[in-house]
């Protein structure tokens, strides 16, 4: 089966401080570290040795991982296998970018956000050009704050013409519809990060062909939902997989309800789910104002339809 894995070790620290960010903010010791090493090496050896699964691997940490080198190196090692459909991880991409001249970029794809105040607008964007220059698949993103809208549309403006835009809703933050057009300008897509979805009793991937994993291997149905399924490395989760509705009222985060399938995001963004890159037709080039997103017959319209509830 097709398969899609959301890795969370223990890792927690990041050489950032964002303070809109909800994910906790701590450095880590070394036997932290040490711990957050070995059980990414265990997942990635269970990912390399299992064969029953095509897998998609979102790499989801609670600080900066590819700041580390065993991130780097596992993900490098990872993507030259061929039961890996994908591999990717969320970054600020604060790191250098040698490494994945290694990796295979067909495979691997990168999830970036720019975080205005932690880092340097220029070096953020010649690092973006720099992807594009090397081929590697990424979107880019930015937290959907009132401060930040001046230079979400200098990124616009600067990114290559290809490369997506995403914006994040600011957790807490109320958005007034002149507001909320002012972002959708950029992101076609904001509306439907602007408000929860509704997601009690409708059926939802995660359980069934998307998991969540931790450090220890305890497998759920996605970060948002704590009962446990089983454990990954002994494979007392495989009974447990099946079609579930969502146990939760609502669900506020993309990787969570990108998975709803009472919304079209897996066809808006076919091919680009993990790292967040909507289809693009292939008959048209992009335009000056950046991603041209693909509408099937008979699809949403996201210029001017707002999202399905």
């Amino acid at each position: 089966m097709d398969l899609t894995i959301l890795y969370r070790g223990p890792l927690a620290s990041c050489d950032y401080d964002c303070p809109y960010c909800p994910f906790a903010k701590r450095r880590d010791s070394r036997a932290q570290l040490t711990a957050d090493r070995a059980a990414l090496a265990r997942f990635a050896d269970w990912a390399t040795a299992q064969r029953e699964d095509r897998l998609s691997l979102l790499f989801t940490p609670w600080g900066e991982g590819l700041v580390r080198s065993w991130y780097r190196r596992t993900l490098t090692e990872l993507s030259h296998l061929p039961h890996i459909a994908r591999v990717a991880i969320q970054t600020n991409l604060s790191y250098r970018t040698d490494w994945l001249a290694e990796a295979d970029l067909d495979t691997l794809a990168l999830w970036c956000t720019f975080h205005p105040g932690q880092t340097p607008y220029d070096r953020f964007l010649a690092k973006c050009h720099e992807l594009a220059r090397l081929g590697v698949r990424h979107s880019v993103g930015v937290v959907g704050l009132p401060e930040h809208l001046a230079q979400a549309r200098r990124l616009r403006t600067d990114l290559p013409a290809h490369v997506y835009l995403w914006i994040n809703a600011a957790e807490g933050h109320t958005y007034t519809d002149p507001e909320a057009a002012d972002w959708t300008a950029l992101d076609p897509l904001f509306p439907y990060s602007r408000h929860p979805h509704p997601s009690a009793g409708l059926p939802c991937r995660t359980g069934e062909s998307v998991i969540s994993v931790d450090g220890e291997g305890t497998v759920r149905r996605c970060h948002f939902v704590p009962a446990p399924l089983g454990n990954l490395y002994d494979d007392s989760y495989r009974p447990s997989l099946g079609p579930r509705p969502c146990p939760l009222t609502t669900c506020d985060c993309h990787i969570g309800y990108v998975h709803l399938e009472s919304l079209p995001l897996y066809d808006v963004f076919a091919g680009g789910v993990l790292e967040r890159i909507p289809h693009r037709k292939r008959e048209e080039p992009p335009t000056s104002r950046g991603f041209q997103l693909d509408v099937s017959e008979g699809g949403l319209d996201l210029s001017t339809r707002a999202p399905v509830r």
